[in-house]
């Protein structure tokens, strides 16, 4: 299905855009989306940064790995199934690194069960997410994981009071 399609489909069934809840200061949330399938990728970039986020894409393991490190996101949405590195084996690597490992990552995935699903949550997935999903539930998950605490590059927690998050 092409990205046009794919956007026309979209536009009709969601009337308001998602939002992120922010502390202040901290800016806009970066969110790496590392999947194979370029469409799904480019149409998940395009929703989320019409929601006021910033994205970063990877369509493979290896490509994840570099991007994390080089751009530091906030979150990862990240496909289990893709060639050479699969989704699980590039978050053991992301969880082992001490530049990655505090960064969730949403394991985004078409397999109900086996043993990548079970290893992406055996190495740290911060939830699942079964192909096909709706935005909504993509959105209540994402804001899960983002409104929790958030992290100098130090380690050093920066907690978020309810009263600061903005209503955007």
């Amino acid at each position: 299905m092409k990205l046009h399609r794919l956007t026309q489909i979209f536009s009709r069934t969601r009337s308001t855009p998602l939002r992120y809840e922010a502390c202040s200061g901290i800016g806009k949330k970066k969110i790496l989306i590392v999947d194979d399938n370029s469409d799904l990728r480019k149409l998940l970039a395009l929703v989320l940064k019409n929601s006021d986020y910033d994205t970063v894409e990877a369509a493979t393991g290896l490509e994840a790995l570099k991007q994390a490190r080089a751009t530091r996101p906030d979150l990862i949405l990240m496909d289990l199934f893709m060639p050479d590195v699969t989704g699980d084996e590039a978050m053991a690597w992301l969880k082992a690194d001490p530049l990655t490992r505090n960064i969730p990552v949403i394991v985004t995935t078409a397999f109900l069960s086996g043993t990548l699903v079970g290893r992406a949550i055996a190495v740290g997935a911060a939830e699942v997410l079964y192909k096909p999903f709706h935005l909504k539930s993509l959105h209540v998950v994402m804001q899960r994981h983002l409104s929790v605490n958030h992290q100098t590059a130090a380690g050093l927690p920066i907690t978020c009071a309810s009263s600061s998050r903005p209503n955007l």
